[in-house]
Formats: C-alpha cells, sequence, structure tokens
C-alpha cells in the first residue's frame, strides 16, 4: 500500500509486539536505504525513515486464510 504495510506476523506470546515492530520497521529502513542511498543526503541528522506508530490486532477466532484473504483485497481497493 503507499501508505502503509500489512503484515501477518506470528510469534511466541513472550515476544512483544513492540519489540517485532521495531524489528520490522528497522529492518525495512536498512534494505530502503541501502536500495536507495539518495534519499539519506535528505533526511536531516535527527528524521526517522518510518513514524515511530504502528497496529496490532489479533487474529481470535477467524483462520489465517481469512486474515490472507483480507491482507490481498486491501491491496485491490488502492
Amino acid at each position: 500500500m503507499p501508505d502503509h504495510v500489512h503484515c501477518f506476523v506470528g510469534a511466541l506470546p513472550s515476544v512483544s509486539p513492540s519489540h517485532i515492530a521495531k524489528i520490522l520497521k528497522g529492518a525495512a529502513s536498512c534494505i530502503f536505504l541501502r536500495d536507495n542511498p539518495s534519499f539519506r543526503k535528505t533526511m536531516k541528522g535527527s528524521e526517522h525513515l518510518w513514524n515511530p506508530s504502528y497496529y496490532v490486532g489479533t487474529v481470535g477466532d477467524m483462520s489465517k486464510d481469512v486474515v490472507l484473504r483480507y491482507i490481498e483485497r486491501q491491496k485491490q481497493d488502492i
């Protein structure tokens, strides 16, 4: 999506959602800046690539397939 990313992640209960978000955003930043080195020059010293916020939802009684179909449908709604 142009302004956000959907990720369907499974993790142990001992791993906090904030830690998962931090890892995903950090890895994505490294890859993006590696592939777009000129973008780093436009950033000011204290700027971050990603907004610090994130949303976490639980699946509950939905199946994995239902969630994945929802995420795929988001691409079509652009």
